[in-house]
């Protein structure tokens, strides 16, 4: 996984396993890696990880069951797309309008982009 400096490692390792959340691979009572596989998965130190799972783990995403592992939470995908889609519509959107002003881009153009990139 390549990390970026805009956020901290641990943050990036609990969106990369939202992502993988909501996209299927690991569905909701299900187990997922432990802090160990994930950790050499990624090639990083095992103490990150368990700050991600910590993370992960008291946004109620995922669960520890104590000598088995940690398993998806139910409601876990609902939870992370509301959260995410918040996120969009607080942050990234106002962001994107701003930009969109600045560069006289029109939303028609944008929509037209959006069209293409979505395969509309």
């Amino acid at each position: 996984m390549d990390f970026n400096n805009d956020k901290a490692i641990y943050i990036q390792i609990a969106e990369r396993l939202c992502d993988e959340i909501l996209a299927d691979k690991y569905k909701e009572g299900e187990r997922i890696p432990s802090v160990r596989e994930y950790a050499v998965l990624l090639e990083v130190n095992a103490n990150t990880t368990v700050k991600s799972y910590d993370l992960l783990a008291t946004g109620g995403i995922i669960y520890n069951k104590r000598g088995l592992g940690y398993f998806v939470s139910p409601g876990a995908k609902r939870q992370i797309r509301q959260t995410r889609k918040r996120e969009f519509m607080q942050e990234r959107l106002p962001e994107l309008a701003r930009q969109m002003r600045l560069l006289d881009i029109s939303v028609d153009e944008v929509e037209g982009e959006l069209r293409r990139l979505l395969h509309l």
